[in-house]
């Protein structure tokens, strides 16, 4: 299996609509609260390429075999590095690998003191997300909606912010 990691703009549109669009992947997302049109897209492309520019890193298309299976990486959110994954439900068993090499750059390449995760309340299944090494922090509210802020340390920095 090859999985190549490209820019957005790289993938169909049609790909991205019809993921964004998966009902399974709806209802991790709740930000997502009308269809994801044509004109969504192109927005949601910017805003992720702006982020490259200004802050020499986000998210990307990850694409396996030939086909596109997701995007995600780290972007900012309240000024921090924050992880997103979100891949058709096809590709759900890649997450832990597709994870890894994006903390592996997070951690080494960049030299981050820590990277966020933020979940709805509704995901409830977060032992993974435990035993991976992820604190759980405080609640937040993004776009009216409530999340809940996980942490994980560069193990590098941990030390000096054990209380």
């Amino acid at each position: 299996m090859h999985i190549a990691y490209k820019r957005l703009p790289e993938v169909e549109n049609s790909q991205l609509i019809a993921l964004m669009n998966h009902p399974l992947v709806r209802r991790q997302m709740p930000l997502l609260k009308e269809n994801f049109t044509e004109e969504h897209c192109k927005a949601f492309i910017a805003a992720k390429e702006q982020l490259w520019q200004e802050h020499g890193y986000g998210p990307w298309a990850f694409v396996v075999d030939g086909t596109f299976a997701g995007w995600g990486g780290l972007q900012l959110e309240n000024g921090e590095a924050d992880l997103a994954l979100v891949l058709h439900p096809d590709y759900w068993g890649l997450g832990k690998s597709l994870y890894k090499g994006i903390i592996k750059k997070a951690f080494g390449e960049m030299g981050l003191p820590s990277v966020t995760v933020l979940f709805p309340p509704t995901r409830t299944r977060v032992q993974g997300l435990l035993r991976l090494g992820f604190v759980k922090e405080r609640e937040l509210h993004v776009g009216n909606e409530r999340f809940i802020r996980y942490r994980l340390w560069n193990p590098k920095a941990a030390e000096s912010h054990k209380s």
